[in-house]
């Protein structure tokens, strides 16, 4: 397993919607793996391929319930949201593609999802608060959604000019070799 590259917004990958797989075989399953690794390394609770360059409908995500326990992923392999609940929940959210910009996101308090898992089976999950967040922030991703697009014209606005000034610092080091 290795860590892989995160892409940072605004990265036009991040904005493409993803293809369904089409067969969970050991390149996908050595993507997951790896997805899990860079997952907690970077660290986060969820993780979309296309963050990683690849546009497939693929994600992974922590189900770790408390803090002492051992870390619990799962892989969640062309997802679907088929009912939210009428109840909403507003949270905090921030993003890998989008390190240091976190904002208060409403969204639906709980999701069933369809998916198929590593296993090959389709697999269908009643989640509410925090893992109903994260299923619903990576189901945006493989849509060329991000978290961003849920705020006003505003505030997308400056965290984008944030973003790409960020960006264009973070090459102008790498190519000055400071990084």
């Amino acid at each position: 397993m290795s860590v892989l590259p995160i892409l940072i917004f605004p990265d036009a990958r991040l904005r493409r919607k993803c293809a369904p797989v089409k067969e969970v075989n050991s390149s996908v399953r050595r993507l997951a793996d790896d997805m899990i690794e860079t997952m907690y390394a970077a660290p986060g609770i969820g993780l979309a391929a296309p963050q990683v360059g690849k546009l497939i409908r693929l994600f992974v995500m922590d189900r770790t319930e408390g803090e002492e326990d051992d870390p619990v992923s799962e892989v969640l392999i062309n997802p679907e949201v088929i009912s939210v609940s009428d109840e909403t929940v507003t949270r905090e959210e921030g993003c890998l593609s989008l390190p240091g910009h976190f904002e208060d996101i409403t969204r639906p308090a709980g999701v069933r999802v369809k998916y198929t898992g590593l296993d090959e089976c389709e697999h269908v999950q009643t989640l509410e608060g925090v893992q109903a967040v994260c299923v619903q922030h990576e189901i945006d991703h493989l849509n060329g959604k991000l978290f961003i697009d849920h705020l006003s014209l505003v505030k997308r606005s400056i965290i984008s000019r944030k973003m790409r000034k960020q960006k264009k610092e973070l090459l102008k080091n790498e190519k000055s070799g400071n990084v």
